[in-house]
């Protein structure tokens, strides 16, 4: 009966983090931004990491600044690590949520090597790129896989029309600072 309990608050969160994902591809930005903050804030930094990562992964597509776009990307990929680590544990529900989050691995990487192109650090973009292109065969044969195979194939093709560099040196050691000097590694703190 607990289970089926915890099951159902899963639900209705992923609900109401879809909910405010339309509310964001409808153009609201401003308010899906602080409704997926006030939604971070109930999750919590050790909350349900499904959870985590889908809301993180949301809320970077609806950053206005590519720094900040990337540190919600890389919340989203350090979430989706957590729970791909939690497939030890024989729980069905968990093992079905980490089956769901390899299939969202190579979208995750994708966004990450937009996220380092758009701020021209073309190394890491390929990096995450190849991330990207390796863990594609999760993907079905469907619009989600199609549109991710797509930008895959998009982005590859915009880092080998700039070049090797990208037209910008990569940042040296201690450089790669948000706009506050933060280090720009999986966050851990609350925005």
């Amino acid at each position: 009966m607990a289970e089926q309990q915890e099951q159902a608050a899963a639900d209705a969160m992923m609900t109401r983090i879809g909910q405010v994902a339309m509310l964001l591809h409808g153009g609201d930005r401003e308010e899906a931004r602080g409704r997926f903050l006030d939604l971070w804030t109930e999750i919590g930094e050790d909350g349900d990491a499904l959870h985590r990562c889908t809301l993180a992964h949301y809320m970077a597509d609806a950053q206005d600044d590519p720094t900040d776009e990337l540190a919600w990307d890389l919340r989203a990929l350090s979430a989706a690590d957590a729970l791909t680590d939690a497939l030890t544990d024989t729980r069905l529900v968990e093992q079905q949520q980490s089956i769901a989050v390899r299939a969202f691995y190579p979208s995750l990487h994708l966004s990450l090597a937009v996220d380092y192109a758009n701020l021209g650090r073309s190394e890491a973009a390929r990096s995450h790129l190849r991330r990207a292109r390796d863990t594609v065969d999760v993907l079905g044969d469907d619009a989600y896989g199609d549109g991710v195979r797509a930008g895959i194939g998009r982005l590859e093709l915009r880092l080998d029309e700039e070049g090797p560099s990208g037209g910008a040196p990569e940042p040296a050691p201690g450089q790669g600072r948000g706009p506050g000097g933060e280090t720009l590694g999986p966050p851990r703190q609350r925005p």
